[in-house]
């Protein structure tokens, strides 16, 4: 079914890449690109990070945190760059299409598990990086409990509500190698096709 998916969401794009972006850290340069439905990276299921404080990881961080404010997105996952590991970028803040989205600094999530969730059920509109100029209706649990590592080793346990637990809802699916259109409600599909060079703070 995914197959099916991906083949009709990924008709108009290039399969493989959406932008690139140059990250610098130190005197080293990574270039990054975000994958589009129809790569096989999008659909694994991510390995989980063993030695979070090497440098290898640590770099990837910074350059996921720089991407994610680059392209004026409110998070993003590793395998969306092709590093098929269980990191996410969580990075809310208020805009246009999301007024009420609370302010945050950007937080990398290293292994991150869903342990518990409300049972009420929200609907709203998303977006994704990986599936450009695409949009449309996905229900989410409006309160979670997220367990994750932070980027200096240490285990949290936090609870969520609203439209950061959407994010990190959206983001952990992509560790899971769920995209947003898997979910679509069946008549809430929106397209947006403007603007597709630089997109507006989508989730990613």
């Amino acid at each position: 079914m995914a197959n099916v998916i991906d083949w009709i969401w990924g008709l108009d794009f290039p399969p493989l890449k959406y932008r690139l972006f140059k990250g610098m850290r130190g005197n080293s340069l990574m270039v990054l690109e975000i994958l589009q439905i129809g790569n096989p990276i999008l659909r694994q299921v991510a390995k989980e990070v063993s030695d979070i404080e090497n440098e290898r990881i640590q770099k990837l961080i910074d350059d996921l945190i720089s991407l994610t404010l680059s392209v004026n997105g409110v998070g993003i996952a590793a395998p969306q760059v092709g590093i098929s590991e269980r990191i996410i970028i969580v990075a809310s803040h208020p805009n246009p299409r999301y007024p009420d989205a609370p302010l945050m600094s950007p937080l990398a999530m290293i292994n991150p598990r869903i342990v518990s969730h409300s049972q009420e059920m929200v609907r709203g509109n998303e977006g994704c990086l990986s599936v450009r100029g695409k949009r449309g209706d996905v229900s989410r649990h409006r309160e979670i409990e997220v367990e994750y590592y932070t980027r200096d080793g240490k285990f949290h346990r936090r609870q969520c509500s609203d439209f950061v637990a959407r994010i990190i809802q959206h983001e952990i699916d992509h560790l899971n190698g769920i995209l947003f259109v898997d979910r679509l409600e069946p008549v809430a599909t929106d397209f947006d096709n403007s603007n597709q060079d630089i997109p507006v703070r989508q989730f990613s």
